[in-house]
């Protein structure tokens, strides 16, 4: 039997934590569950550890790419053979987890990410962050050679060689877009799948207009930085 983890990353996310954890327990019951607590301010540490499930507290606030190194390379450590991320805002409906996990089963690809904008697309951006994610769209879909329509999506699954690829090599600050072009440099086979997700549960994004413009322009320049280096499987 395939061993399954789940890694929520959660920064200040006390007032989602709980449901979100709760959710995943009850749709999937086999899988094990890691909590980064990136450096939270709130009671989110105290709360997860009041389901039981295995807790890692960073010392400060270091970030969404590390704490998914952290997540990955816990999974590397312990063998596990599919990580699913699964953001602790509650904008990941834990009923959608199977749906990249079978897809991971199914090695239909090595990493599967959710996308927002495939199928119905019911999923509306604010005008800044629409204008960035087709921008990233359209150079990561240029470089990989494939249509990626969701790059920012942090809804993803990754099989075994992705996980120990993952803890050696994993982008910092804002990581998602530069995963994918790390992996496509490495050869791994990414895919999307449509999926549904819904507006954060609780707490407040991150992510303010000028944060928006800072973002597009640093993640733009890293990627270009990344296609000149040599990334080894």
């Amino acid at each position: 039997m395939n061993k399954l983890l789940i890694i929520i990353p959660a920064y200040n996310e006390a007032a989602s934590i709980g449901q979100v954890i709760s959710s995943v327990k009850k749709e999937l019951p086999q899988a094990d569950m890691l909590v980064i607590n990136d450096g939270s301010t709130d009671a989110t540490s105290h709360i997860a550890r009041g389901s039981g499930f295995v807790v890692i507290d960073l010392p400060y606030n270091m970030g969404i790419g590390a704490a998914m190194q952290t997540g990955y390379r816990y999974a590397d450590l312990n063998s596990y053979d599919i990580a699913v991320q699964v953001d602790g805002d509650g904008q990941h409906p834990a009923d959608q987890i199977n749906r990249l996990v079978c897809a991971i089963l199914e090695q239909k690809a090595d990493m599967v990410i959710g996308s927002r904008f495939i199928g119905k697309g019911e999923y509306s951006p604010s005008l800044g962050r629409n204008i960035g994610m087709k921008v990233f769209s359209m150079v990561v879909s240029m470089i990989t050679g494939q249509r990626i329509t969701d790059t920012t999506s942090g809804f993803r699954a990754a099989n075994k060689e992705v996980l120990r690829f993952f803890a050696r090599n994993y982008p910092e600050d804002y990581p998602e877009v530069e995963a994918i072009v790390l992996l496509h440099k490495a050869g791994f086979n990414i895919i999307e799948i449509p999926v549904r997700m819904a507006g954060r549960a609780g707490g407040i994004s991150s992510i303010t207009p000028f944060r928006a413009v800072y973002y597009m322009v640093k993640v733009l320049l890293a990627v270009f930085i990344d296609m000149l280096k040599r990334v080894e499987r």
